[in-house]
């Protein structure tokens, strides 16, 4: 059996498969970075493992991800949202879902990429951490902190620090894996 970090052991499927082939896979992907500021957002007060059940039916309800077209959605739009049993419908993350996806299009239009942007926060490369309790891993960090300044500045929603800090954590900006996690040394 693989050691896997605390926080996977014990889950359902989905979610061990969360952790064994994507959490902490350094991300360079936009529409990768789009899905997890909006699942991160939604996941705002609730717990992971509500948002990884129901993330087909973001998929589905936010157009896969197409940061163009969700950009687009309209009042019309977002009260179909409101009512979709398949999300959280929550009004305040759907709208600022929309929100961001206009800010994520103009931070690509000034530097290139999202990707580009969240980056740079870590200087480019993954920052790797060596902890080996859960209780070691901190909720947010330095580099966390000023990326939510930052993208608050810009008029995103939903990007406090210790949302940011899971989003850096699930695109691989920090390895948080455990050291003892099989995966530690993997990503």
């Amino acid at each position: 059996m693989k050691n896997r970090c605390a926080w996977a052991e014990g889950q359902f499927e989905d979610y061990v498969e969360y952790h064994d082939k994507e959490w902490g896979v350094p991300v360079h992907d936009d529409k990768k970075h789009f899905e997890f500021l909006i699942l991160e957002g939604a996941q705002a007060g609730l717990s992971w493992a509500t948002i990884l059940k129901r993330r087909d039916g973001y998929r589905a309800a936010f157009a896969n991800f197409d940061v163009n077209k969700v950009a687009q959605f309209d009042e019309e739009k977002i009260q179909e949202l409101i009512s979709n049993e398949a999300i959280i419908r929550n009004k305040l993350k759907i709208r600022g879902a929309v929100n961001n996806a206009q800010r994520f299009l103009e931070v690509q239009k000034e530097f290139g990429s999202f990707d580009n942007y969240i980056w740079q926060f870590v200087n480019g490369k993954p920052i790797v951490n060596k902890w080996k309790t859960m209780g070691e891993c901190p909720a947010t960090s330095a580099g966390s902190d000023a990326l939510s300044k930052d993208l608050k500045k810009r008029g995103f929603k939903f990007v406090g620090s210790t949302i940011m800090y899971a989003h850096m954590q699930a695109c691989g900006l920090y390895n948080d894996h455990l050291v003892d996690c099989f995966r530690y040394h993997e990503v």
